[in-house]
């Protein structure tokens, strides 16, 4: 790359004023010396507004690296909590070498979506774990559905994934009444729910997850746990697999 004699030296110019505004602070410069600054560096910028597009991608990268940081340190801490918790079902391969852990609310509208991505990722990779982790955070009808999730699941747990599709998948608005409807569509009886429901609330299950997603970031649904990174988001089939063949090869969903 070659550059004018004119770029050289505005760039050594901004090297220098740069230099200089360290060493001297701006209160030691004259207004003259402040404006004859300022419109260098306005000039050069203008001149090269692609300085402005590397500054910000530069910030997106830091920023990038210093949320993956902190999520990995929480990841580590909470490995267990995460991806191994019994009050999760997981599907796909039991033994699979990378697990995907998905925090969804059964009336988010981007999970809705997300689920054929799901689908798609298990039918194309046969050594993938994923584990369902409910966040109802959409509203009442969110918590209700999922206090008749963990019921169905705790009562007919080889049926949950059949559930979970069902309930996910289905138009409008998830609530008690819609949930239990999936429940005895699949032939649990909604008198055996309610009874679990009282045996056994989930509510505990809840604050948990609560915990657990703030410690992390997760402010909203679908949010993914893949190696050492939360990715928050429906962010498409493509990316995912992007992450879990970055964690194969280098360990961490970046290499």
């Amino acid at each position: 790359m070659t550059f004018s004699l004119k770029s050289l030296l505005t760039v050594s110019a901004i090297a220098l004023t740069a230099s200089f505004a360290t060493i001297q602070p701006a209160a030691a410069l004259d207004d003259q010396q402040k404006k004859e600054i300022g419109d260098f560096i306005k000039e050069y910028l203008v001149e090269h507004p692609e300085v402005l597009l590397d500054a910000q991608a530069a910030l997106e990268k830091k920023q990038d690296e210093a949320r993956i940081a902190q999520s990995s340190q929480v990841i580590t801490q909470n490995k267990d909590a995460i991806f191994n918790s019994k009050d999760d079902v997981a599907i796909g391969n039991p033994k699979g070498d990378i697990t995907v852990v998905e925090f969804f609310d059964y009336n988010c509208t981007y999970c809705r979506h997300a689920l054929g991505d799901m689908d798609k990722l298990l039918q194309q990779d046969k050594n993938v774990r994923f584990v369902l982790k409910e966040f109802p955070i959409l509203g009442q009808d969110s918590v209700a559905a999922s206090r008749v999730s963990s019921a169905f699941r705790l009562l007919a747990p080889e049926k949950y994934a059949e559930f979970h599709h069902k309930l996910l998948g289905s138009d409008g608005r998830a609530s008690e009444d819609t949930a239990i409807d999936v429940a005895t569509s699949l032939g649990v009886s909604e008198a055996a729910i309610r009874a679990e429901m009282a045996k056994a609330p989930n509510t505990a299950m809840i604050k948990a997850t609560y915990q657990l997603a703030t410690d992390l970031g997760v402010n909203g649904t679908p949010a993914y746990v893949i190696g050492n990174e939360m990715i928050s988001g429906a962010v498409g089939l493509d990316a995912i697999k992007e992450k879990i063949a970055n964690v194969r090869s280098c360990g961490k969903t970046s290499c």
